[in-house]
């Protein structure tokens, strides 16, 4: 979100005084007060009559939502420590991002906060050129000259950057990542310090972070190095989010609580931009001393002010009835309750009668979750002797070592004839204690479940970040359901909101139980829902009906916008017989909240949270016999385990990542190592990535193909110079045809080089949206590279068609895809001065094309003909041609090897720049790792005539998708898995779509979403979940 500075919108509602205790005329009468009242916190300013506007006092202080009740105490704090009188009289003025409804509501003047910064910068720092200030849940950018560092204008004009989508990198993200690693904002600033790497994170979602944060910590990555990449991620997500292509450049003033108080994370920000930016005194007060110099010219002409008691008054008097149309009630009395609580109960899972005393074989289970690490052990007979359940803190090792310590010493007449693990943790876990089995979690949740319910049809896990839901048929998982995009139904979206309200979760569940109005606050995501819970607030909602509402909010999303059904699709979707579990179920509101919307009774179990550690116990059960020992760590060999980590740098690829290496010492047997690779599994898999594996992905296969091209010199001289191509989106699969052109018109082609970190990074500060697909991100920095290479011309046109192939009643490129280069033509300042041709082309009518092309190109190369240019364009479509041939004679070849094989087929379908690593992360390797043969979906969908689909067909690579998806229905040894680029809108459809073409025949339908982060933790158990539910 951005517009112009300059003109302040008058949102004012005036009250405005004259002090008339002429005793204190000299000090009170033009004392003014400005408040702000922040997403998270309240600042209070007041300014003495001085010329100069001295703070007189100042205050700063979390609200945790209860304004009005913050604003009073405070009022009377400043009253009592200025020692004004009942009858003194001030100026007042409010901003900040939730002040406007408080201000509205009261009757007080209002200014934008953004105009309220403006002022006090321009006071207080009068040379600052831009402004970088982080709130609780806000960022922004002020852009306060039009000058560059040389002091030329540059016609960007004056204007803020606001953060319109995500509140990802703010003061509450960095809050929610400190929590998680179980470390205050002050102990992350400080372990920062330490940092020797920095790791990948994404900041576009407090939840998502911890999708990336998790594995690294799971796998034995140094807390420092986590939190610096933290702070790294807030500055990517703020120059990416909010400088949108604008330079940030001259002096730069650092503001907001974040930037005041986390040292580490200024010096993150001048690392990145090359500056050295400044935090002023009072930085955290900007807002609030902007609104109070503010407060007599925001007063309507011939206003008197308020004094302290009149304030008070007013805020008490202003308080508003419940303005809101209620949800239903989750209990409408105790007696409903006691009956609800009554039949869950009943849903107990067998327990050894006297554990203490128990002597004989035992099997365990640990589940090393995102958040939290589990265990389970039962006796013989699956009784369960022992549970235990504690918070991830970053160490999932030294947090298993001390259980099984616990294990090996309350229950010494025991012998472990079993033992299996799941999880994130699962790899690292089973690595360093000898586990006998590591199983998916999909796996571990119905063997539990079935255990409770033998005839269950449906499981839903809502876990700490995730929503995981399987459907079970015929006694087997039919189909798995994932959050993919969006995390806010989980339970971190709860503790987010009750810690900010001042409530541990616990408490914050129970005041929901018997609310008499919750709110109906929908479904959206976590930063999002601020808005909408201050608005109820606004609205005059309690806590307690917030609380309920919040509960009702997290199961609509689960079924909504997860397993999406409807209620005439319930029955279909989900079954009659269900089993809940995770532990946000814990939370009786949340399980009251989704039987009421589903309209049945569920069962939960009374070990909810508990469930993947004890599949995991009754999985070692089914695998072993009585007489079995487990080769799990013993007593003895747990005493003398040690556990290091050190980083170190991979050189396998050009992206030089460093890796984790995590070293287990002890006995001979318990020594070996755990590499944590963050990028990739190539690393960990490079022995196991065998010649065979590589035949079995067409992902390598592709992009070899395309290497070839790129790395193709010219035989003879090119008497037209260099010409750039970069080699991302449509010019990947279009490579051989413009190379082949280009070649021809006596041209040395420079390809840029795969994509990699790097490549990304020198591009980052051009792209114009965050919210951009990260293929088409990673442009910026191929042209980047482009130049930097001294390549002066660059060739990179629009197609809004793609190549005809048939299948479609179209064959439209995707908007992005068809029209970026218009968008790197006005953001990348370094094309100015050089020749960048990003023409209009029809390459699916080759004999126009033929025509336009040449004088397309004589605008730039007067020399070229009509000849030479038609025949290098002929040229150009017979290597298409024999490209795309090739493409799909290594793909039916490999698919009739894969069934002389025995193996299972993935077409791991997308779009033709997926092939590009940094993109795809390495999923196609970890297919092959897990067994089957990758093809890609151009491979196959030349062998499905067109059909007819249930949207409107009119993309090419859209297009394939759905011939992909169709061709798996018809072969039972293959299966789809699509990638997804987070952030493709033009994909909501193909989702959709794919899902319904491989359902309908009864397949499973498995998505990943990719973008920039890179670790693979998550994928490897989508995946593996997969292939779980085929056999």
């Amino acid at each position: 979100m951005k517009f112009q500075l300059g003109i302040c919108p008058n949102f004012y509602l005036a009250f405005f005084f004259r002090n008339k205790n002429s005793q204190n005329r000299a000090i009170i009468d033009c004392m003014k007060i400005g408040l702000d009242v922040g997403s998270t916190t309240l600042k209070c300013v007041v300014l003495d009559n001085d010329k100069d506007k001295n703070i007189i006092y100042k205050s700063y202080e979390r609200h945790y939502s209860a304004v009005a009740e913050k604003v009073i105490a405070l009022l009377e704090r400043l009253g009592r420590e200025l020692g004004a009188g009942e009858d003194e009289r001030f100026d007042v003025c409010v901003s900040g991002s939730a002040g406007m409804g408080f201000a509205e509501h009261v009757g007080i003047p209002f200014v934008q906060e953004v105009y309220a910064t403006r002022v006090a910068t321009l006071r207080l720092v009068p040379d600052a050129d831009v402004v970088i200030e982080l709130g609780g849940e806000d960022a922004k950018i002020l852009f306060l000259t039009d000058k560059d560092t040389a002091g030329n204008p540059t016609g960007a004009g004056m204007e803020v950057r606001m953060n319109g989508s995500c509140a990802g990198g703010t003061g509450a993200f960095i809050d929610q990542m400190a929590t998680l690693l179980g470390l205050s904002p002050d102990e992350l600033n400080a372990e920062a310090e330490k940092h020797e790497k920095i790791y990948t994170v994404a900041s576009r979602c407090g939840v998502f972070a911890k999708s990336d944060i998790q594995p690294l910590l799971n796998q034995g990555a140094r807390i420092p190095d986590v939190a610096a990449s933290i702070f790294y991620a807030v500055v990517n997500q703020t120059i990416a989010g909010l400088a949108q292509g604008r330079k940030i450049e001259g002096k730069v003033v650092y503001l907001g609580g974040p930037l005041t108080f986390l040292s580490e994370l200024r010096k993150s920000f001048d690392k990145v931009l090359g500056i050295s930016g400044v935090c002023p005194d009072d930085s955290l007060y900007f807002v609030a001393i902007g609104a109070a110099e503010l407060a007599s010219g925001a007063s309507a002409p011939g206003s008197v002010g308020m004094t302290i008691p009149e304030l008070i008054s007013a805020i008490k008097a202003r308080k508003s009835v419940e303005a809101y149309i209620p949800a239903r009630r989750l209990f409408s009395s105790k007696e409903e309750y006691d009956e609800f609580a009554a039949r869950h109960s009943k849903a107990k899972v067998p327990r050894n009668p006297s554990p203490e005393t128990y002597s004989g074989g035992a099997y365990l289970g640990v589940d090393a979750g995102s958040t939290t690490v589990k265990l389970a052990l039962t006796d013989e007979s699956g009784a369960l002797l022992y549970t235990d359940y504690r918070p991830n803190s970053g160490n999932p090792v030294a947090l298993v070592w001390e259980f099984l310590s616990d294990v090996y010493e309350k229950f010494p007449n025991i012998h472990i004839i079993s033992s299996a693990v799941t999880g994130y943790g699962e790899e690292i876990i089973r690595g360093a204690f000898k586990f006998d089995y590591g199983i998916v979690e999909t796996v571990a949740h119905f063997t539990a479940a079935k255990q409770f319910l033998p005839g269950v049809d449906f499981i839903i896990d809502i876990g700490g970040q995730d929503i995981k839901c399987f459907r079970i048929r015929n006694g087997a998982i039919d189909n798995i359901f994932l959050n993919e995009a969006c995390s806010s139904g989980c339970g971190s979206f709860l503790q987010s909101f009750a810690g900010a309200l001042g409530y541990s979760v616990e408490d914050f569940a129970r005041l929901g139980l018997f609310a008499d109005r919750p709110v109906d606050l929908g479904s959206r995501c976590t930063v999002f829902m601020n808005s909408s819970v201050k608005q109820s607030q606004k609205d005059g909602a309690s806590i307690e009906n917030i609380s309920a509402g919040l509960s009702i909010s997290v199961v609509k999303n689960a079924l909504y916008k997860v397993i999406r059904v409807s209620a005439a699709t319930i029955d279909e979707a989900m079954g009659k017989n269900i089993v809940v579990q995770g532990g946000t179920f814990y939370n009786d509101a949340v399980l009251r909240a989704f039987e009421q919307e589903i309209g049945r009774d569920v069962v939960r179990p009374d070990i909810s949270g508990l469930m993947g550690a004890y599949g995991a116990a009754l999985y070692a059960k089914s695998k072993s016999k009585p007489t079995d020992r487990s080769e799990i760590i013993t007593a003895e060999e747990l005493k003398i385990f040690t556990h290091e980590v050190r980083a170190v740098t991979c050189g396998l690829c050009g992206n030089n990542c460093r890796l984790t290496v995590n070293t287990f010492g002890g006995s001979e047997r318990t020594r070996g190592k755990f590499i944590g690779g963050n990028r990739c599994d190539r690393p960990v898999a490079g022995a196991q990535h065998t010649e065979e594996e590589k035949r079995d992905d067409m992902y390598e296969y592709k992009l070899g193909l395309l290497l070839e091209y790129a790395e193709k010199k010219p035989q003879a001289p090119a008497r037209r110079g260099r010409i750039g191509i970069p080699f991302g989106l449509n010019m990947y699969e279009l490579l051989p045809f413009w190379h082949t052109i280009l070649t021809k018109l006596g041209f040395e082609v420079v390809v840029s080089p795969p994509s990699s970190r790097n490549i990304y990074l020198i591009g980052q500060l051009t792209i114009p949206s965050d919210t951009v697909c990260f293929p088409a991100k990673l442009m910026h920095g191929h042209i980047e590279w482009l130049l930097s290479q001294g390549v002066d011309t660059i060739f990179y046109p629009c197609l809004t068609y793609n190549v005809d192939e048939g299948l479609g009643d179209n064959h439209y490129n995707c908007p992005v895809v068809a029209y970026y280069p218009e968008v790197i033509g006005a953001n990348v300042p370094d094309l100015r001065g050089k020749t960048f041709i990003s023409e209009y082309f029809g390459i699916h009518r080759p004999r126009d094309f033929e025509k336009k092309f040449a004088a397309a190109m004589r605008k730039y190369f007067p020399d070229i003909t009509d000849a030479e240019a038609r025949d290098a364009v002929r040229a150009g479509y017979a290597e298409y041609k024999a490209h795309m041939k090739r493409i799909r004679e290594y793909g039916k070849n490999l698919i009739d090897s894969a069934r002389k094989r025995g193996k299972r087929i993935i077409i791991l379908a997308g779009r033709p720049y997926h092939v590009d690593p940094e993109i795809n992360h390495g999923i196609d390797r970890l297919v092959t790792s897990l067994g089957a043969v990758v093809v890609t979906e151009d491979a196959v969908s030349w062998m499905v005539p067109k059909f007819k689909v249930g949207v409107l067909n009119q993309w090419t690579y859209h297009s394939r998708l759905y011939a992909a998806a169709k061709f798996a229905t018809e072969h039972p040894d293959v299966d789809l898995v699509q990638l997804v680029s987070f952030g493709c809108g033009v994909d909501a459809i193909t989702t959709d779509e794919v899902r319904a073409i491989l359902e309908r025949a009864g397949k499973i339908y498995t998505q990943i979403k990719i973008d920039e982060i890179t670790n693979l933790g998550a994928v490897k158990i989508r995946l593996r979940s997969l292939f779980a539910a085929l056999d």
